[in-house]
């Protein structure tokens, strides 16, 4: 059985917790409260599931986390390309080895071509 991207994404803010490294995960999205007022996580469409940085350099990094076929978004290209713009640690990750390549080979972009 194939594992879902929330499965694998708790796998891997464990892995990296354990890699010296403090990840977060991030809520996109809006929601409408119990009085019918929506409520927006503030964060830009395309964000990435997980935002973290390296003890060892306080290096930020940011993964978007996807199933074996999972496909991005075009918000997450968008976002993908604006990282890519600024030179940020970002890839997609579909296991613990992607996001540790990510975060250890300071890779950009791995994964969303």
């Amino acid at each position: 059985m194939m594992a879902s991207e929330h499965e694998i994404q708790k796998l891997i803010q464990v892995a990296l917790s354990q890699h010296k490294c403090s990840v977060f995960r991030t809520n996109v999205g809006k929601v409408q409260t119990i009085d019918k007022r929506w409520f927006d996580t503030g964060l830009p469409q395309g964000f990435p599931d997980l935002m973290g940085y390296r003890w060892v350099d306080n290096q930020i990094f940011m993964i978007e986390v996807k199933s074996a076929t999972g496909k991005p978004r075009k918000d997450q290209l968008r976002f993908h390309e604006f990282l890519q713009s600024h030179n940020v640690i970002h890839g997609i990750a579909r296991s613990v080895q992607d996001a540790l390549m990510i975060v250890d080979g300071g890779l950009v972009g791995y994964g969303y071509d």
